[in-house]
């Protein structure tokens, strides 16, 4: 077991370090909002990380797997979330953005909608997780646990990027950095948006 959990260790700190839509949500709200913006879309990011590792444990990304509709759904609503987000930050203006839909796109709400709006995550863990299971555990109990590994290691690398950040912030904090930064974080979340939508 030790050494499956090693091993599971490894490959999961290795994920965590790819940066994706759910990193880029959380480095846009730190430019717009501060760190204590970003610390509430992290706690949005776990809390969606959480609820496809039990969605996943109670076999209902399988479910989302088998069904081609609600895959393809939920996948072409994510994507449109994502290229939302993605306008929204190219529109920005010296950190004020129009005052509709912000519930939906800084803080807890944004951070939990990038995941459980993006059903490759559950797709993941459904196949990532039981991989690791050593033979004679229980599957569905020792996926759960490699599942808080992995949001554990989600939130601690989610704390050094905070913890690094206050020299970053202070750089952004001049206007025009902080314009171009929008334009590059608006652009590569549509992007993000659009690979989603077209991949198969």
């Amino acid at each position: 077991m030790l050494a499956s959990l090693a091993t599971f260790a490894v490959a999961a700190t290795l994920v965590v370090l790819l940066p994706g839509p759910d990193t880029l949500v959380v480095v846009r709200n730190l430019v717009k909002g501060g760190r204590r913006v970003a610390l509430r879309t992290v706690l949005g990011v776990l809390s969606g990380l959480t609820v496809w590792v039990v969605t996943a444990v109670l076999g209902v990304s399988a479910v989302l797997r088998a069904s081609h509709d609600a895959y393809v759904g939920l996948r072409v609503v994510g994507a449109a979330y994502l290229v939302y987000l993605g306008v929204r930050s190219l529109r920005w203006r010296d950190g004020h953005g129009a005052p509709s839909g912000r519930l939906l796109t800084t803080g807890y709400t944004a951070g939990l909608l990038t995941d459980l709006l993006n059903p490759k995550v559950g797709v993941f863990f459904v196949t990532f997780l039981p991989g690791f299971v050593p033979h004679g555990y229980s599957l569905a109990w020792t996926s759960l646990l490699f599942g808080a590994i992995f949001v554990f290691l989600t939130g601690a690398y989610f704390a050094v990027l905070l913890t690094a950040s206050r020299p970053v912030t202070r750089w952004m904090a001049n206007s025009r950095v902080r314009r171009r930064m929008d334009r590059c974080t608006g652009l590569v979340l549509i992007g993000f948006g659009l690979r989603l939508a077209l991949e198969p």
